[in-house]
């Protein structure tokens, strides 16, 4: 099974649309950040999880042409607005893509996006709505994934956590509780939410985060969500050798 980190920014990623880089160094590679987003593969089984605004070249760029699964982490732009780019998907397979969310992002999903499910207005339906459960197991052939489901803060909302394999994603995060912690223990890979230096109410900051893996002690900590502040050099420096910040491609064995 292989993971690919497909973007690693935060929701305006980096550099922004004005050409804003903060602290991180223009000349490296590693600092140009599109938004969250992660392809899981296991033999011919594909699944994504998030479609971010840059869902096209981030498929494009890792010559990925084939999907069966998308799961949602929660319902913000920078997550769900590549979610029409599944088009093409449905097309190339002759029926609907499965997505999977809660229930809450699959609701205000088919409000704001109601055309991919139920067409009209000279649209075809593309997508399948399933509420995600605690515990769920996707297959092709002979392929298959368990996933585990956890809840974790996100500012005033939910997030879904995604444990599968002995590793976790949690893109968007501003509080995990105990008994989810308790769950997080004994991890090959815990890729996390590390938005900033200062706080913020909906994310870690690098403090936070490196409480956390403080806390469940995996044996590599990837971080994600990466704002301007952040440069890529400055973290690979700065920390401990099993905690790795994330960049757009990044492929782990899993």
């Amino acid at each position: 099974m292989k993971l690919i980190i497909l973007g690693c920014g935060s929701s305006l990623g980096s550099p922004w649309i004005t050409n804003h880089w903060g602290n991180c160094n223009a000349k490296n590679k590693y600092n140009r950040r599109t938004r969250c987003s992660v392809f899981i593969q296991k033999g011919n089984l594909s699944v994504l999880i998030d479609t971010s605004p840059d869902i096209k070249e981030q498929f494009l760029k890792n010559n990925i042409k084939d999907l069966d699964h998308v799961l949602f982490t929660h319902e913000h732009s920078d997550q769900t607005s590549g979610i029409f780019e599944l088009k093409p998907f449905s097309w190339k397979y002759k029926k609907k893509i499965n997505i999977y969310a809660n229930s809450r992002t699959l609701k205000i999903l088919k409000n704001k996006y109601d055309f991919c499910f139920f067409g009209g207005r000279g649209y075809y339906p593309i997508l399948k709505a399933n509420k995600i459960k605690k515990s769920f197991k996707l297959s092709k052939g002979r392929n298959n994934i368990l996933f585990k489901t956890f809840e974790v803060d996100h500012g005033p909302i939910t997030s879904t956590a995604y444990l599968f394999n002995k590793t976790a994603y949690i893109s968007d995060c501003s509080g995990i509780n105990d008994k989810v912690l308790h769950n997080l223990k004994n991890l090959n890979f815990l890729i996390i939410d590390c938005l900033k230096f200062n706080s913020h109410f909906g994310h870690f900051n690098i403090y936070d985060t490196l409480n956390i893996i403080d806390i469940l002690k995996p044996k590599k900590a990837i971080l994600t969500n990466l704002h301007t502040d952040l440069d890529y050099n400055f973290l690979k420096e700065n920390l401990p050798s099993n905690i790795m910040p994330a960049y757009d491609g990044m492929r782990i064995k899993i």
